[in-house]
């Protein structure tokens, strides 16, 4: 309990650790460029570049788990092979200095063949685009002398997730009863990993060595359609299903001739064309976790949307409080 533990970034994923860790008891060293990060008494928040080895050594200072949760600025291939290596090559020495170990949220991308069930033991040779980045990535880490465990989640939802299929595109139009228009096909089963289950299992690989150096698979619970995924918020907020459409990739194709964002978005629209499906049942058994039940994570996604609707200046709810 006495070592520091690290997070960097405090995007939905960061901040999320870091809440855990500190709940646990835990000093947890926050860095980021703008010095964010949850407000708790066990909760450092410092300025530094993670990508910044003479800002990021002394920042490393007692601890023994980073946990390295920083995203490219934009969701673009190109951006992030200009931002992403780097940034985790200097966490790596600098936590391999400081005898830690890094833990590394992780997506599905690399995975060679997405249209089949992808496990554990699935190959990850994806090449070219932001599924090439990724590859890279990982063999990069497997190449430190450092520790590290990556472990892989789909597409997030929970709390503070935003920007996501199943954030702001999907919750708050639930909320409002408008329409949801979903990428691909609403009714193939794809896979939605619950940040706090994410989290959980970032926390549980660093604590045990035998699972370092390897890739593990947050704990999931079964695919589902996206038509289901909206009707599960619906029931978790007392409100009626809303309708829900489909846009299909070809859309996005085109809209990409004149939108670099939908270039990119488009790149990745294969993962709803046909099933997308994670299985996370083998590493459950090794970090003897299991996913919290969609009812339980819908319910907790929905109260803090409305939570942040409640509270954002100038929204509806906001205005009608005061």
């Amino acid at each position: 309990m006495n070592a520091i533990k690290i997070v960097t970034g405090a995007g939905p994923v960061g901040w999320t650790v870091a809440s855990q860790l500190a709940e646990a008891g835990h000093h947890v060293r926050v860095l980021t460029r703008s010095g964010s990060g949850p407000e708790h008494p066990l909760v450092e928040r410092l300025r530094v570049d993670a990508g910044n080895p003479t800002q990021l050594a002394p920042a490393l200072a007692g601890a023994d788990a980073v946990f390295h949760c920083i995203h490219g600025s934009r969701y673009s291939a190109d951006v992030w092979r200009r931002e992403l290596p780097g940034s985790e090559r200097a966490v790596l020495t600098a936590a391999g200095e400081a005898g830690a170990v890094v833990i590394f949220p992780e997506s599905l991308y690399s995975y060679s063949s997405p249209d089949r069930v992808m496990a554990e033991n699935s190959p990850r040779q994806a090449a070219g685009g932001k599924r090439g980045v990724r590859t890279e990535l990982l063999a990069g880490r497997a190449a430190s002398d450092t520790p590290t465990v990556s472990v892989v989640a789909s597409d997030f939802f929970g709390p503070r997730v935003l920007t996501a299929h199943a954030g702001d595109r999907m919750v708050p139009l639930v909320l409002d009863g408008k329409r949801v228009q979903v990428l691909g096909s609403a009714d193939l089963p794809h896979s939605f990993t619950y940040v706090p289950d994410l989290a959980a299992a970032m926390i549980r690989a660093a604590e045990r060595p035998q699972l370092w150096n390897s890739v593990l698979h947050a704990p999931t619970n079964p695919a589902l359609a996206q038509r289901e995924m909206v009707a599960a918020f619906a029931q978790a907020a007392g409100v009626p299903a809303p309708r829900v459409g489909a846009i299909p990739g070809w859309t996005l194709q085109a809209a990409g001739i004149f939108s670099a964002d939908m270039r990119e978005l488009a790149e990745m629209a294969y993962q709803f064309r046909a099933p997308f499906i994670m299985e996370s049942a083998a590493s459950e058994q090794l970090l003897g976790l299991a996913p919290t039940p969609l009812e339980a994570a819908a319910r907790e996604t929905v109260e803090w949307w409305r939570s942040r609707a409640q509270h954002s200046p100038g929204s509806p709810r906001a205005a009608a409080k005061m």
